[in-house]
């Protein structure tokens, strides 16, 4: 990224190729639909190029920075949905996100994404942050300027409720 940010807009492949399917996942289990994923996702290297002078390495990772963004992104993107009249949607839009070799069937993972779906959008967030993006929680802290003991706290309410709601769907 110090490359990039001095200009080298080249190296950047390189971060998109390494960080596109996880950022389109992160996306994708927040808005539930495909190609707002795909906007979503194009958007955020769009600002990492217009917004590369912004990158401090004494401030964090690069993974935190970028992560710091798409939470602004969705957050922008949440705020204009709410206007809107409707939501958006895509039928298939959790095919193929789940790892089946575990032994679970193909309800169960319906039902936990239709949990998740239920869940409040901040909840919903933690969770993706942590449990599908694999992001440490004092990455997390960084992301959402809070300390990692209130992160830790909000997964630990976060996947309470997903427990309740995935429970109550039987």
């Amino acid at each position: 990224m110090l490359l990039v940010k001095d200009g080298h807009l080249s190296e950047l492949t390189e971060l998109f190729d390494r960080y596109q399917v996880p950022l389109y996942n992160f996306f994708l289990r927040l808005t539930l639909d495909k190609a707002t994923s795909e906007d979503l996702t194009q958007n955020l290297f769009y600002r990492v190029i217009r917004y590369r002078q912004s990158y401090q390495a004494s401030q964090g990772t690069f993974r935190t920075w970028l992560y710091r963004m798409a939470r602004s992104i969705y957050a922008d993107f949440y705020k204009q949905r709410q206007k809107q009249p409707g939501r958006l949607t895509d039928e298939g839009a959790e095919e193929g996100l789940a790892d089946h070799s575990s032994g679970y069937s193909e309800a169960d993972f319906q039902r936990l994404d239709e949990a998740l779906a239920l869940l409040p959008s901040d909840q919903r967030e933690i969770l993706v942050l942590s449990r599908y993006q694999g992001l440490k929680y004092e990455e997390i802290s960084k992301i959402k300027d809070l300390s990692v003991g209130a992160i830790k706290v909000q997964v630990f309410r976060a996947i309470r409720q997903l427990r309740s709601l995935y429970f109550k769907q039987s």
